[in-house]
């Protein structure tokens, strides 16, 4: 301890104008040299900067994709859960007809306030991008509709939708259940059917 206090001035400072010195003289010849890698050195690592933030962007991209699929699909996922909600709503209405509504007071006023609800789901749809489908003597769409059954119309076109058994909802222009129907079998049986099936 005391030796370094008595030393301190000046040793220490030759010995740092010898390392200064010393790393100078070594610097110098390497110069020229070091310059060569050095352009080839920045273009590598100019290379793999450009590929890092490309990378990145793809990588972002991605990310938000994945997430506004899985926002979609959560979203989809709700909106499945509430459709049996609105078919409850529509089976206690059509279960009270008219004529019987109008011949027992309550359950008119119960009726009004299941079709105000049923309103009300069908405004939070819209709002939500969900739409219903209620196709009735138009062509089966294997896109939007599923088939129950089919039935013997003779007159009918094979494959034209003549009973809507479900409403089918999109969201947002997708699927997100198929309309469940019966169609018209067409008198030449089903063959004739599955064509015009087909190429509707």
């Amino acid at each position: 301890m005391t030796k370094s206090h008595h030393h301190h001035h000046h040793p220490d400072g030759s010995a740092k104008t010898e390392i200064q010195a010393g790393g100078e003289q070594e610097a110098a010849p390497q110069a020229p040299e070091s310059g060569c890698n050095c352009e080839a050195g920045i273009a590598a690592l100019t290379d793999k900067l450009l590929r890092a933030v490309a990378e990145n962007d793809n990588l972002q991209k991605r990310a938000m994709k994945d997430r506004e699929d899985m926002a979609k699909f959560a979203i989809s996922m709700f909106a499945k859960s509430l459709l049996s909600v609105a078919d409850n709503l529509r089976r206690a209405l059509s279960a009270a007809s008219e004529s019987v509504r109008s011949q027992n007071e309550p359950l008119k006023h119960l009726a009004i306030g299941v079709e105000a609800t049923e309103r009300e789901l069908l405004a939070a749809f819209e709002k939500a991008g969900i739409t219903r489908i209620e196709p009735i003597n138009v062509p089966f769409d294997p896109h939007q509709h599923e088939v129950m059954f089919d039935v013997e119309m003779p007159g009918v076109a094979p494959g034209t939708i003549i009973q809507l058994i479900e409403p089918g909802y999109l969201i947002h222009g997708r699927l997100l259940r198929p309309a469940r129907v019966a169609v018209a079998r067409g008198s030449a049986g089903a063959d004739k059917g599955n064509n015009v099936n087909t190429s509707a």
